[in-house]
């Protein structure tokens, strides 16, 4: 067996049931990479309180993302860790000491920071501020080499390197500065067909969903605008059916293309092909999943071996920061 190449690290937060827009953008690639590195995928609950809001349904939200990352391919008997975030409190002494080197203005700058506080003015909190450096906690806590971000989200982690820098500087070689491992799909738009899936806008389609279901969502999809009647040429580089097409459909997407620029075929036909392939690409994952949620117990207990696993690392690296900064070990 070769060598791994170094560790990975990376969290969401607790959504729920995954749509296509998680599924490409990041799933996909979390499962390719237990290739090749030492894995950890975190469920990050915390980050969710900072907008108090549907705080109600983070158990419930965090079963079902674990249910469709196991079912997807991410395998803890081969090595991965999966835990919940909350489930390793030295995450929150490690943000606590970061934040000590972190400038408020560097925080408060973020653009990030900014548009949440026009999303939400009447909560602008401390953790929604300190944000940021708690994502630099869960990366740097587990002295991960290698995030896989996309390129909307390289800021994000060139924040954690500056973190990282700016402490090594004042207590030395302690923490790993991560490198960025950039996904290859390009932005998942909506159903839409404007705006990115999002489950807060309601333009996603489940991965879980029931093939009825994908159909009653796809044929709901916008297509190429300019196209008016069913004998128009098509554009199919404007159009985002095609776009999924290119994953789900390969070996027809050349003669997709060339019916619909010679309108052989109709937007309503295009979609009907892309439902029924879709739901066939999903088929074994709505299979594995149906398993897995038969025995909700073991979905937990495999977080919560994931969080004993990744309480050991975290102790010696919690440990080496203290002895860093200079905190008195306790006796």
């Amino acid at each position: 067996m070769a060598a791994k190449k170094g560790r990975v690290f990376s969290g969401a937060r607790p959504t729920g049931r995954q749509h296509l827009g998680n599924y490409l953008g990041a799933i996909r690639n979390y499962v390719a990479l237990q290739e090749a590195y030492d894995c950890i995928y975190c469920i990050v609950d915390l980050h969710a309180l900072t907008t108090l809001k549907d705080t109600d349904h983070l158990r419930e939200w965090t079963y079902e993302m674990a249910l469709d990352w196991l079912a997807a391919g991410i395998e803890p008997d081969r090595g991965t860790i999966l835990f919940v975030q909350s489930h390793v409190p030295q995450v929150t002494e490690l943000h606590t000491i970061l934040s000590m080197v972190t400038p408020l203005g560097w925080l408060t700058r973020l653009p990030t920071f900014k548009e949440k506080v026009r999303q939400h003015p009447d909560n602008v909190n401390y953790g929604l501020v300190g944000y940021p450096v708690l994502m630099a906690a869960d990366i740097t806590l587990y002295k991960a080499n290698t995030v896989p971000v996309g390129v909307d989200q390289a800021s994000h982690l060139e924040f954690t390197r500056e973190i990282v820098r700016r402490f090594n500087h004042h207590f030395g070689e302690v923490l790993v500065e991560p490198q960025a491992q950039y996904t290859d799909f390009p932005k998942v738009l909506g159903i839409d067909g404007r705006r990115k899936m999002s489950k807060s806008l309601d333009n996603h389609i489940e991965i879980a969903a029931s093939p009825e279901e994908i159909e009653r969502r796809v044929m709901q999809m916008v297509t190429d605008p300019a196209r008016r009647y069913r004998s128009d040429p098509g554009r199919p580089e404007v159009c985002n059916v095609f776009t999924l097409h290119r994953f789900f459909s390969p070996d027809q997407v050349a003669q997709i293309e060339e019916d619909c620029r010679a309108a052989e075929i109709g937007c309503v036909e295009c979609k009907r092909l892309f439902a029924r392939n879709l739901a066939d690409y999903f088929a074994p994952f709505r299979q594995r999943r149906a398993a897995l949620a038969a025995d909700p117990d073991r979905v937990w207990e495999i977080l919560a071996d994931g969080a004993r696993r990744a309480s050991a690392i975290a102790s010696e690296v919690i440990a080496e920061v203290k002895e860093a900064v200079g905190l008195p070990s306790a006796r």
